[in-house]
């Protein structure tokens, strides 16, 4: 019986899955959000392709349309789709101590059962993309999405008492009891518990605090974490308490680790209120980081912080002002498949 590790997200890859957005809120109800919306999950999408292969899961009957947006080079994968969050419906990769690749398949409710939100097919993705890919298929009973664990590779995770303690997601659960469930899935057998997600992610179209748009591990040695230094948002105090946490975490459990701060876009508001912009929410691939880019005047630092903390990658920005219009951003909607040795 394997032991499962889930790699650091700079560990070689051999693709990058994506889901392509087919209705409701994610897709727009107007012809400019479609196009919006289309358009974005393709840059992305095609952005990574110069980079590794890339699947993107197409709901039946969508391919005419994703292959007027798709690179050629994109495989497409056709399978019922409700929404196009592949972080979260899609598997969480690993790798076997005896090199197999496996796939943990962790229940998905809609974010906890979101009145808003549909998982009659999104549910079944896990699977499906585990299947396509050949790896092992790792149930859980544990309710959680990709976007809700950052790790480090090493056995550090980092979560959110609002999310896996949700009791809409886990109810009656104790952080006993999932960080057992994420030693046996991922192989995490340190986990930082952060207090909760940023302000904007805890309203309509929110995840209720995932994890990774506020703090991702570079490599073992570096925690890049989410700042808002603005006093006027309330972010401030949120990222603040987070830092602070992270800080005793790594002083209670010794951890040889640096952490360095991103500090948010100076855009603070949108029509719908305060924004949750964050350039922690990228995704690394072979070669390349997907950065997220708010046509603000933050994003030059941010992405030449990225650079140096990625050496001999590539840092390409692209607008995510529509990802996070519709609730993500760039790491929300990827998921990468660790290549694994041949056997």
């Amino acid at each position: 019986m394997s032991t499962w590790r889930m790699p650091i997200e700079g560990h070689e890859q051999e693709r990058l899955w994506l889901a392509w957005p087919t209705s409701g809120y994610t897709l727009g109800d107007t012809e400019a959000e479609v196009e919006e919306a289309r358009s974005t999950w393709a840059a992305v999408a095609n952005a990574a392709s110069e980079h590794e292969a890339v699947t993107v899961v197409v709901n039946p009957g969508d391919e005419a349309v994703a292959s007027r947006y798709l690179s050629a080079q994109i495989d497409q994968l056709s399978a019922p789709l409700d929404d196009a969050w592949m972080r979260d419906i899609g598997p969480s990769f690993v790798i076997g101590d005896d090199g197999v690749l496996g796939a943990v398949n962790y229940r998905f409710n809609g974010w906890g059962g979101q009145d808003w939100a549909s998982w009659e097919h999104d549910q079944h993705i896990g699977r499906i993309v585990a299947e396509a890919a050949g790896a092992e298929l790792i149930n859980s009973d544990m309710t959680n999405e990709g976007g809700g664990i950052q790790v480090d590779g090493t056995g550090r995770v980092v979560i959110t008492k609002t999310v896996q303690l949700d009791p809409g997601r886990n109810p009656g659960w104790t952080r006993e009891q999932v960080e057992a469930e994420l030693l046996r899935t991922i192989g995490a057998d340190s986990a930082l518990w952060l207090p909760r997600g940023l302000t904007r992610d805890h309203d309509t179209f929110g995840t209720r605090g995932h994890s990774d748009i506020l703090a991702a591990f570079t490599t073992p040695e570096v925690l890049l974490m989410h700042r808002q230094d603005a006093t006027s948002h309330p972010d401030h105090l949120i990222a603040k308490t987070n830092r602070e946490v992270a800080d005793e975490y790594r002083s209670n459990t010794s951890g040889r680790f640096e952490i360095i701060d991103l500090p948010a876009p100076e855009a603070l508001r949108d029509d719908e209120g305060f924004v949750d912009y964050s350039y922690i929410n990228h995704v690394v691939i072979n070669g390349a980081v997907l950065a997220c880019a708010f046509d603000d005047p933050a994003d030059d630092r941010a992405l030449a912080t990225l650079r140096e903390v990625y050496p001999g990658r590539e840092v390409i920005g692209i607008d995510a002002r529509p990802l996070f219009a519709r609730g993500g951003g760039i790491h929300c909607i990827t998921q990468q498949q660790p290549k694994v040795a041949a056997r």
